[in-house]
């Protein structure tokens, strides 16, 4: 796959450097299991904390699926 490079906001969860998509996702999910981000009782939520509300464009809260179209806006 094509590498994409994350802005700025993004480059604060996974780092700058240019990487596939699928490393992107794999490194967003790592964060957000390491930081324990997942909803506990709706699993397809994802609760943002401060480095990710920038991503989510302000949203404390969005479900994986509006995440991935979220996150797209933030890579070139």
């Amino acid at each position: 796959m094509k590498p994409v490079t994350p802005d700025a906001a993004l480059a604060a969860v996974v780092g700058s450097t240019p990487l596939p998509r699928t490393e992107l996702t794999k490194k967003l999910w790592a964060y957000i299991k390491k930081n324990k981000l997942q909803d506990a009782k709706v699993r397809t939520q994802i609760n943002a904390d401060a480095a990710l509300k920038v991503v989510f464009g302000g949203k404390a809260k969005v479900s994986m699926f509006e995440m991935t179209k979220l996150v797209s806006g933030h890579v070139s």
